[in-house]
């Protein structure tokens, strides 16, 4: 595993940022995290959020926010945010499946998220979206997320969450090499048939095998922790998948 940083999506430990940001945030660089991926500001202002991270030596390593702050009438405010972050990877983690229903729309939200990449690339930042497992499920001959890759540019990130794309039949390896360099982030996240609350490192995932190529044809950035059953207390979860991980880095 080569040294590509380890972040944390933070809605992986969700109810304890809410209690105390700035001690989750505390803990989290103390267990060997470099970043964090956020899912909600708590509150609190960019400035305020970057003064957090820097003060822990942590990074932003994107933000899952809703495709409405990406629209023209909000977008220089998101731009403007997120540059005071220090954050360049805008990603979409959710899509109503209601919505999403045939190729076509998956095809226009392909060319609009090209075009929101256009408006982003001057300021150093990339749109990206997210996969839950219905995107590995075809609609009429094809799935979503080919579907969704093949009409967008390579400015968009194909943020591919591992433990979703197999629990939805996907082949995550296949379709990293598939979409070489549009993976500039990754999820981990363990599957496991047996062990629905399997921390990274438990399960069936190949994880050496999945950074080889991540780093060979993702060209990724980032991996991001995302940690959504628990056998434990939330921190002590995510605590384990990093422990894991730096196992493989010695």
């Amino acid at each position: 595993m080569a040294r590509t940083p380890i972040a944390l999506q933070l809605y992986s430990v969700r109810e304890d940022c809410a209690r105390d940001l700035p001690g989750v945030l505390a803990a989290v660089a103390r267990m060997g995290y470099e970043g964090v991926e956020f899912a909600g500001y708590y509150e609190r202002s960019a400035k305020e959020l970057r003064k957090l991270l820097d003060d822990l030596g942590l990074k932003a390593a994107g933000a899952h926010i809703g495709l409405d702050v990406l629209l023209e009438d909000q977008l220089p405010r998101t731009i403007e945010f997120h540059q005071e972050l220090g954050n360049q990877f805008l990603v979409i983690p959710w899509m109503d499946p209601r919505r999403m229903q045939t190729r076509d729309a998956w095809a226009d939200f392909g060319k609009q998220l090209t075009e929101i990449a256009g408006k982003l690339k001057p300021h150093g930042m990339h749109p990206g979206y997210h996969n839950h497992s219905h995107e590995f499920k075809p609609i009429e001959g094809e799935t979503p997320w080919d579907t969704l890759a093949a009409n967008s540019s390579a400015d968009v990130v194909m943020q591919l969450d591992i433990g979703n794309c197999l629990h939805g039949g996907g082949d995550a390896m296949g379709l990293l090499r598939k979409w070489a360099g549009r993976a500039l982030t990754v999820h981990l996240k363990e599957y496991s048939a047996a062990n629905d609350k399997a921390l990274v490192g438990e399960g069936e995932v190949p994880w050496s095998e999945v950074f080889e190529v991540c780093e060979a044809a993702g060209k990724t950035q980032w991996y991001i922790v995302e940690q959504e059953s628990y056998p434990s207390s939330p921190l002590e979860s995510v605590e384990g998948c990093v422990r894991f991980l730096k196992t493989l880095r010695r």
